[in-house]
């Protein structure tokens, strides 16, 4: 199994000033276990958790990843639906401590990361329509079967297992704050089905308390299930094909226990448009006035283009508070988890952009 290692807080001083706020810190995400993504942090936790429960009592990571009680993990099937990220991550759990496991796609996942699920072993099946619908088809075969959903989003019933996803990406948020020099004032972060934001807010709120970070979710304008339940208060589904380019957060339906944190504190709401994603996707790649070049996909870089929307209209700005004082952090959710998409939207490959940044260390 991959060495644990902290990954880095970024400071984008160049950017900062281009934004014209004090400090701008960008978490990146895009080595986390060699699986490109956050996500790594909550699957396969999960995958753990759940194979300690149905596994003789005090089965440890240990044991599971030293090949005792592989005949008896063996018996055991997890299953999911994803876009890509949190699919990789589970079946990259399950390979690592013994499981079979299933991962449900739709229609638009891209090839590539089906390729990158399939490399650990998992049984691959694509489901026609959306992220939605293969969430409730990867619900119906695990009843039928008797396997067992290790998803992301929860919904009625089923609220265990998407917690511990939800507590793995607590690391992450966990570093940060250690990684931080000073307190930020505000937090920019991707929606999805919830479960990132929430981790992210209830992990803030634990570490400042009431002088937390202005927490602001950012979202596809063609799959804004949280901005539509912010509107509405209360959780609403948004329909249609939620054709975004930003895969990880094409998701229309909220996670239920993300809800309940999200509710309660989660100061706003905003939505992006693809173009403006891909143009901070391309902003990251070159590096902006010295900053060091970063790749990121193109669902690590909603709260960026939020940032940059926000500062590029003064009332807004006002709305949310910012200005030349504010100390922002970033999440930067994913690198390159496709490279062909990555080369698409970029103009360049992955490892061209890395290649820059180490020579500019």
């Amino acid at each position: 199994m991959a060495r644990y290692a902290p990954t880095p807080l970024v400071a984008l001083s160049g950017l900062a000033n281009a934004c014209d706020v004090a400090r701008l810190d960008y978490k990146d995400e895009a080595r986390r276990f060699g699986l490109n993504s956050f996500k790594a942090l909550g699957g396969a936790y999960a995958v753990l958790r759940l194979l300690q429960k149905h596994l003789p009592p005090g089965v440890t990571s240990a044991d599971l990843l030293a090949g005792r009680y592989r005949e008896e993990a063996a018996r055991i099937t997890v299953c999911c639906a994803t876009d890509g990220n949190h699919g990789r991550s589970v079946a990259w759990g399950a390979e690592q401590f013994g499981a079979r496991c299933v991962i449900y796609l739709h229609a638009t996942v891209s090839q590539g990361r089906e390729d990158a699920i399939t490399r650990f072993g998992a049984e691959v099946r694509r489901i026609p329509g959306n992220y939605d619908d293969s969430v409730r088809q990867a619900a119906v075969d695990a009843e039928t079967n008797g396997w067992f959903v290790v998803s992301d989003t929860s919904y009625p019933g089923y609220m265990t297992v998407p917690r511990d996803v939800m507590q793995g990406y607590t690391i992450m948020v966990d570093e940060a704050v250690q990684q931080l020099p000073e307190p930020p004032t505000h937090c920019f972060v991707q929606g999805g089905v919830g479960g990132l934001a929430a981790a992210v807010l209830a992990q803030l709120w634990e570490a400042y308390g009431a002088d937390r970070p202005r927490v602001i979710v950012v979202e596809p304008d063609r799959a804004a299930c949280l901005y539509e339940s912010a509107r509405v208060g209360s959780p609403t589904a948004v329909h249609g094909e939620l054709d975004t380019l930003m895969a990880g957060l094409a998701c229309g339906e909220v996670s239920l226990l993300a809800w309940e944190v999200l509710e309660d504190g989660i100061d706003d709401f905003m939505t992006v448009s693809d173009e403006a994603a891909v143009e901070a996707m391309q902003l990251l790649a070159a590096g902006v006035d010295g900053d060091a070049p970063l790749v990121a996909g193109e669902s690590a870089v909603a709260g960026l283009a939020g940032l940059l929307i926000a500062r590029q209209q003064p009332t807004l700005s006002e709305a949310l508070g910012l200005d030349t004082d504010s100390r922002i952090l970033l999440i930067g959710s994913e690198g390159a988890t496709d490279e062909e998409v990555y080369r698409e939207l970029v103009g360049r490959p992955s490892a061209e952009v890395e290649a820059e940044a180490r020579n500019h260390a």
